[in-house]
């Protein structure tokens, strides 16, 4: 994903020092009949290689008014501009009890004992440094930040994106996770697909300088790049433009990631069906295919690792590329697109888990995670409102305990916790989750 040799960057010996903490870290440090147990000081993530690693999803997409950013309204909270029940555009509500008052944006909706309901701002950086001090504290690897090409045409979106970025390097930085870019081209002319990715990049590498970070992740000794959204159906985009982004981040050193359709291999169904398809998606590095309401049950779950997954990554291998299937723990989207509420349970961590290993039984060296905070389509992995009473009294969500089973708000970071210990080798594989709530 950068342009220009890192070995003769400062930033690649502040990596090798992370390195050294890394190692000195790992020693030592085992399963020990308890998946909660951590070692005295938190293990910093090698920032050098996917493997092993379960990668979030980072959308870090909602703003607010008076947080300061340029756009100066609610952003993925509400419609209309207008915090009230009926314009809320996310499922689940955010679990609030740790951010102090001046992380905090306030609705015009109450909680049942009548206090007003609060939410938070990704441009607000102490929370985004927050998010970090959960991953660390969960032992997470850290997250693709979310940046949907469509929007950084608005300079004062462009300039709240920049800002979330700079957030998610600082809370990288800081609590010893890693980050990398992942571009979302849903929405985006395909006229100026390419040149506004490639014109995009440049500007993060050689203004930002978000990849000469230490905690910018690389493979192979590249920085990573993700691209999703190139073959899906319905979308104009072709194959000759998604070859022509795919060879130009390769041109500049990156260790190239496709978000492709669940169908790449067969171009069916999910998939565009031009032939041609067939070997830009296998030109990327590594394919993740986009699971995400394919199934909804355990056993849909089964049938998609033994009809998808396991085929998906003999034909990944035999192209030379890496394989990274995506997992998720539910799915709602009432409020956002209309469809049910809770219309893919969690049912407690054990559908997430289920997922999980499969993805390590099959034998996935690494994963994604659909995502850290996703809350208008009910995917998020980070603290969340557990009962009705820290929910808006007005409205529609789903509390973590929506399935009959109490739960605190940070099980999912503690399920992701045990599912990145089963990755990589640290307990042993097991089709059900090796915690209780």
């Amino acid at each position: 994903m950068s342009a220009g040799s890192h070995f003769k960057n400062p930033a690649w010996h502040r990596r090798n020092f992370f390195q050294l903490l890394a190692a000195a870290f790992v020693l030592g440090h085992g399963f020990c009949g308890n998946v909660r147990a951590q070692s005295p000081s938190p293990r910093v993530v090698d920032a050098d290689t996917m493997n092993r690693k379960l990668l979030m999803g980072y959308q870090g997409w909602f703003a607010c008014p008076d947080d300061g950013s340029p756009p100066n309204r609610w952003i993925h909270w509400f419609r209309r501009n207008n915090p009230v029940a009926t314009n809320a555009t996310v499922d689940f509500w955010p679990d609030i009890s740790e951010l102090e008052t001046d992380e905090l944006f306030t609705t015009r909706m109450t909680l049942p004992d009548g206090t007003a309901a609060k939410v938070y701002s990704a441009f607000t950086r102490k929370t985004v440094l927050r998010h970090f001090q959960w991953m660390q504290e969960n032992q997470l690897d850290g997250v693709f930040l979310q940046r949907f090409v469509s929007e950084l045409s608005d300079p004062r979106i462009f300039s709240l994106r920049n800002q979330v970025t700079a957030n998610v390097q600082a809370g990288a930085e800081k609590y010893g996770r890693v980050f990398a870019i992942m571009y979302d081209i849903s929405g985006q002319p395909t006229n100026t697909l390419v040149s506004a990715l490639t014109n995009d990049w440049s500007f993060l590498v050689n203004t930002l300088h978000v990849t000469a970070s230490p905690r910018y992740l690389r493979h192979h000794g590249k920085p990573v790049v993700a691209i999703w959204g190139f073959g899906f159906a319905g979308r104009r985009d072709t194959p000759q433009q998604a070859q022509t982004a795919i060879n130009f981040f390769k041109s500049t050193g990156c260790t190239v990631i496709g978000g492709v359709p669940a169908d790449w291999r067969t171009l069916k169904n999910d998939a565009q069906t031009d032939a041609a398809w067939a070997a830009v998606f296998r030109s990327f590095d590594i394919i993740s295919p986009w699971s995400v309401g394919r199934y909804a049950d355990d056993a849909g779950a089964d049938n998609f690792a033994r009809q998808v997954i396991a085929p998906d990554l003999a034909a990944a291998t035999a192209a030379g590329c890496g394989y990274m299937p995506v997992i998720f723990p539910g799915f709602s989207w009432h409020n956002s697109n209309g469809g049910p509420l809770n219309q893919i349970p969690r049912r407690g961590g054990k559908f997430y888990w289920r997922q999980a290993f499969n993805a390590v039984n099959t034998g996935c060296t690494m994963i994604y995670g659909a995502m850290f905070d996703e809350m208008d389509e009910g995917t998020a992995m980070f603290k969340l409102a557990p009962t009705a009473a820290q929910l808006p009294a007005q409205g529609t969500f789903v509390p973590l305990d929506a399935d009959g089973i109490k739960l605190p708000s940070d099980w999912y970071l503690r399920l992701a916790d045990a599912a990145g210990k089963m990755l990589r080798g640290e307990i042993p594989v097991q089709n059900a989750p090796p915690i209780a709530p």
